[in-house]
């Protein structure tokens, strides 16, 4: 007995130094199970509305449907998020029979001295307008085709949605498989969608009893672009415009081609059981199943080259699905609140998940997505590289760094021409685009042209690559254009000689975009931004074993401070009304950008930067924003050790921060998803988790109140 007391004393001895030495794991400190975490907020939808389409797809392509599985309404979804198939490829140019050129863009102004164009959006004359909208317009991002049932009804009308009953629609997160059922004349339909992951297919897998009635059939319809700002994917007029026809086909399979103004694409069709391809109208197609079987299986691949080898099954591609997301969730980083009584952690938990798998659907290609990513277009469907920076951050932050790299060997390619503007306008380097296309086009724009915050991401993006992977290969890689990047920066500010000072503008729009481009200069935000950027880029010349850049240091040395008024930063030092004028308090706070999605300086004061937080709390029109300012506030919240106020950033009830059931953040009724708020949210939440460089307190961005049980791994610090 004296034996066994003395064997539990002994063990108590070991269990309290296992304890004192951390090698016993906390509940907190176990590892996330994964799965759990994903499906519980796996998607349920149980009625039709056009803002609740859900989406599958792999970064360069993706498919959207409604609740039949398929595209088989898109009329009813034209004002929601509409049921897109969009590609990374996919883009077209109307004919020019005018003979525009770009050059009558340009208009010259004479800022600091010296002349500089910009090409910008004219109103007259008449030659000059419709030159800036035609190079705004062209290329536009195509809408691929439209895949959707042709339901057949009993008296022989086709359906429509009221038709469709008892909908359980669910979108399983863990695997990219939209399961859909529902009932149409009382009899049952299940439809099980997938997209493949590493091309442009879709195949999808059908049972149901219309298929032996021959009532349920596969329709397949080529819209024309409209060449508007936004483009839905349903117009069916200017049938005259476009040829589409079927060259080739047999029982199992079809090809059509589509032929517009410049792009030439095809629609490589297949299905298990045998059917026929026919022709119902001038680009309208339908396949009609065997009636013999109450199953159907089709694939789909969109291609800009004839595909001549056999389309994957329907199996091969549910399994490249699975495959995928599988690897996807199980590697980066996550997130639990489970654990969490705070009544707002489930929400946020939701956010979180739907935010990673519409980001990795949509913006994880290898160009820099637009700002509705692959469903619909906006801005005619081009990328801004200010946007970029939300797009991809957090990527790297998650620890999918190769994510992020992918889009950044985008900018090799375009790098001509982004030298050809800075040369153009008379600086060194590149000038990153803002409203670009796939080539690196600039398209004209009275705010974007002026716009400068998009020019020290790429050293962002490099830095953070070099951080996840410290090699002389990440070095080697990125250097150059880091190098080139930091010489415009250096070349781009004004000497003013009388204060002894390097000055930002004028001729700059902030990333607040109330201010004339004309009478603006020193935007705060972009000063602390050109100050950390270019030290960035001292430091890759030092670990590349180059000597420093004298240009950059003497711009760093005499680079103006951050202006302050009564305490406050300023959104600019041209602006001294930032807080008075009602104007001034609407759109992008991005002086919170100043410390929030950049580290403390030598140029930054964290009491003045306070003030300027909390004055901005209090008083700014938060109802005229945008997705992407809540992240925003809430990381300047972490670094100022406000981390409820983080958290309410997050949540806050306004609008443009409103999270539909699909996980999309809706903007308004022109932008009915919003990804850089996506984007955000991951960039926020690593930091407020894994927290910044210099930062040794645990979860800094949420409150210590007892209510929050936070539980991560895999995230990166923030610079």
């Amino acid at each position: 007995m004296k034996r066994l007391r003395h064997k539990a004393i002994a063990i108590k001895v070991i269990i309290a130094i296992a304890l004192s030495f951390g090698l016993i794991l906390s509940a907190s400190a176990q590892k996330i199970n994964r799965k759990a975490l994903v499906q519980r907020h796996n998607v349920i939808i149980k009625q039709i509305d056009s803002l609740s389409s859900l989406s599958v797809g792999n970064g360069k392509f993706a498919f959207t449907v409604d609740v039949t599985g398929l595209q088989t309404f898109p009329e009813r979804y034209e004002r929601g998020v509409p049921l897109g198939t969009q590609s990374e490829w996919g883009w077209d140019s109307f004919k020019d029979t005018v003979g525009y050129k770009f050059e009558e863009s340009l208009r010259e102004y004479n800022l600091n001295n010296r002349k500089i164009t910009y090409a910008v959006e004219w109103s007259q004359p008449k030659r000059k307008k419709d030159v800036t909208n035609w190079f705004r317009q062209n290329v536009h991002r195509l809408q691929l085709g439209n895949i959707g049932f042709e339901l057949i009804k009993k008296d022989g009308s086709l359906a429509n949605a009221t038709d469709i009953k008892h909908i359980h629609q669910e979108l399983n997160l863990w695997t990219g498989e939209i399961k859909s059922i529902f009932t149409f004349e009382d009899e049952l339909v299940e439809v099980l969608t997938v997209s493949h992951q590493n091309t442009d297919l879709i195949s999808t897998h059908i049972k149901s009893n219309l298929i032996k009635e021959s009532r349920l059939k596969i329709r397949i319809r080529f819209p024309y672009p409209t060449g508007e700002w936004t483009d839905v994917g349903d117009n069916w007029k200017s049938a005259e415009k476009h040829v589409t026809k079927v060259i080739s086909s047999d029982n199992n399979s079809a090809t059509i081609s589509h032929q517009l103004s410049s792009a030439l694409y095809y629609s490589s069709l297949s299905w298990n059981e045998k059917g026929k391809i026919t022709q119902k109208e001038p680009h309208y197609f339908i396949v009609s199943p065997d009636t013999k079987s109450d199953i159907f299986e089709l694939s789909c691949l969109f291609s800009p080259q004839n595909n001549t080898v056999t389309n994957p099954s329907f199996a091969e591609v549910q399994k490249s699905s699975i495959k995928e997301w599988y690897t996807f969730w199980n590697s980066g980083g996550a997130v639990d609140l489970s654990g969490s009584s705070d009544p707002r952690a489930h929400e946020l938990e939701r956010r979180i998940l739907l935010s990673q798998y519409l980001t990795k659907i949509q913006c994880a290609g290898s160009y820099p997505p637009q700002e509705t990513g692959l469903t619909y277009n906006s801005w005619f469907g081009k990328p801004h590289l200010e946007m970029h920076w939300w797009h991809g951050v957090h990527f790297a932050l998650w620890n999918r760094t190769s994510l992020l790299e992918k889009s950044m060997e985008w900018y090799p390619k375009v790098a001509d021409k982004a030298r050809d503007i800075a040369k153009r306008q008379g600086f060194e380097g590149v000038r990153w685009q803002k409203m670009t296309d796939p080539d690196g086009n600039e398209s004209p724009s009275s705010v974007g042209a002026f716009l400068i915050w998009q020019q020290p991401h790429f050293i962002y993006f490099a830095e953070l690559a070099y951080r996840n992977h410290p090699t002389k290969e990440t070095l080697d890689k990125y250097k150059e254009l880091v190098f080139a990047t930091a010489d415009f920066m250096a070349s781009y500010p004004y000497f003013d000689k009388e204060k002894n000072r390097y000055i930002l503008g004028k001729g700059v729009i902030p990333a607040q975009e109330r201010f004339k481009a004309e009478e603006t200069f020193n935007p705060t935000y972009e000063l602390a931004y050109w100050n950390w950027a270019l030290n960035i880029a001292q430091s890759w010349r030092e670990k590349a074993g180059l000597n420093r850049n004298s240009k950059w240091d003497e711009v760093l040395e005499k680079l103006s401070p951050l202006p302050i008024q009564e305490g406050v930063y300023l959104a600019t030092e041209s602006a001294t009304d930032s807080y008075t004028n009602p104007k001034f308090k609407t759109d992008h706070p991005s002086v919170l950008g100043t410390f929030g999605m950049l580290p403390a300086s030598k140029m930054l004061d964290t009491t003045t930067m306070n003030h300027t937080f909390d004055l901005i709390w209090k008083t700014w029109n938060w109802k005229v924003t945008w997705g992407w300012d809540f992240p925003m506030v809430a990381m300047t919240a972490t670094r100022l050790g406000k981390p409820e106020k983080a958290v309410e950033a997050l949540l806050m009830n306004i609008k443009t921060n409103t999270y539909l059931v699909n996980g999309h953040n809706y903007q308004d009724d022109r932008l009915r998803i919003y990804l850089p708020g996506n984007g955000g949210l991951l960039a926020a939440v690593a930091l407020m988790c894994a927290g910044y460089d210099g930062c040794n307190e645990k979860n800094p961005g949420f409150p210590k109140d007892g209510k929050w049980n936070v539980r991560w791994e895999g995230l990166q610090k923030m610079p």
